[in-house]
């Protein structure tokens, strides 16, 4: 369904102030902080997962991801500072510190030590292997 609210939750008076106002009284210049959440997109073949999560804008050392059985959780963490100096006086200092998480069951569990991860252009890709599943068999009474 359509966001009725016409300005997307904002109050007229932010849109009006928001073009008039410098920028840098109203958001950081380095861009928006992380999403609310991380968005996924979740495929099975035959025998894997594959998870594709975007998480624009952060260095691959802050992304963290964690398998426990069929569990998935992807964690991402920002530290962005920005300083501008002229003749060795700070004019503006600005830091952004954020951090956004997203946990989903899988329904098989994954074979931790089998699975991949790669990031590119902001785009999380996990190649999960599923786990064998035990086999069951009937055992004769004597």
């Amino acid at each position: 369904m359509a966001n009725l609210a016409p300005f997307g939750g904002r109050s007229l008076f932010d849109e009006f102030f928001r073009d008039l106002a410098p920028g840098y009284l109203i958001k950081p210049l380095h861009g928006d902080p992380l999403p609310a959440q991380i968005k996924v997109d979740v495929s099975e073949s035959g025998n894997a997962y594959t998870v594709k999560a975007e998480v624009p804008g952060v260095a691959k050392d802050d992304i963290h991801v964690s398998v426990e059985g069929g569990v998935v959780t992807i964690s991402a963490e920002v530290k962005q500072e920005d300083k501008q100096t002229r003749d060795e006086k700070v004019l503006r200092s600005e830091r952004y510190y954020g951090a956004v998480s997203r946990s989903f069951q899988l329904p098989q569990d994954v074979d931790a030590g089998a699975a991949k991860a790669k990031y590119e252009n902001g785009v999380l890709a996990l190649t999960l292997p599923k786990k064998a599943q035990a086999s069951t068999r009937r055992l004769s009474i004597d």
